[in-house]
């Protein structure tokens, strides 16, 4: 696997969109819930937001040659860097690509001098939990979402540097 890592371009927005939404399609279903329709209000504005993300530059790519592979959505924090999304294509889900990700994300805060890395996901991701674990983050907090849209716990992990 011979993948290169950089910044999103406002260019790569619609990509990396599909890459997303294919990967977290099945997570947001366990959650019961469905991910917004296109041309909704709810995907209006998730589009806008995602466009100002990804002009502030905190959406970062894993590229195999031409081919967008998977994706980093991030929120600067203090003195941390928040992980929103981490979306690997379903076709190469379980080849080290999101393992790839997590490792160069870590290389950016570290860069930035930051003390560490954040993120959240559904308790009843285990695999998910799994993973993060193996790149050293840590459990510090579980509890229901801010949005409310659904019952399920989150569980906060951070990862100190």
């Amino acid at each position: 696997m011979a993948l290169t890592f950089r910044t999103a371009m406002l260019s790569d927005g619609e990509k990396v969109g599909r890459i997303i939404r294919a990967a977290f399609t099945p997570y947001v279903r366990a959650l019961g819930r469905e991910l917004p329709a296109d041309g909704s209000a709810q995907f209006e504005e998730v589009r806008e937001r995602f466009a100002a993300e990804l002009g502030r530059g905190d959406v970062y790519v894993a590229v195999d040659g031409e081919r967008i592979v998977g994706a980093v959505r991030t929120k600067p924090l203090e003195n941390a860097l928040y992980i929103s999304q981490i979306a690997v294509d379903p076709s190469r889900q379980g080849t080290g690509v999101g393992s790839w990700l997590l490792a160069r994300i870590d290389e950016v805060g570290r860069s930035r001098g930051l003390s560490g890395l954040s993120l959240e996901t559904a308790e009843m991701a285990e695999a998910n939990i799994r993973l993060y674990r193996r790149h050293g983050f840590e459990i510090v907090g579980r509890g229901l979402p801010d949005h409310g849209l659904d019952p399920h716990i989150r569980v906060h992990m951070v990862k100190s540097f």
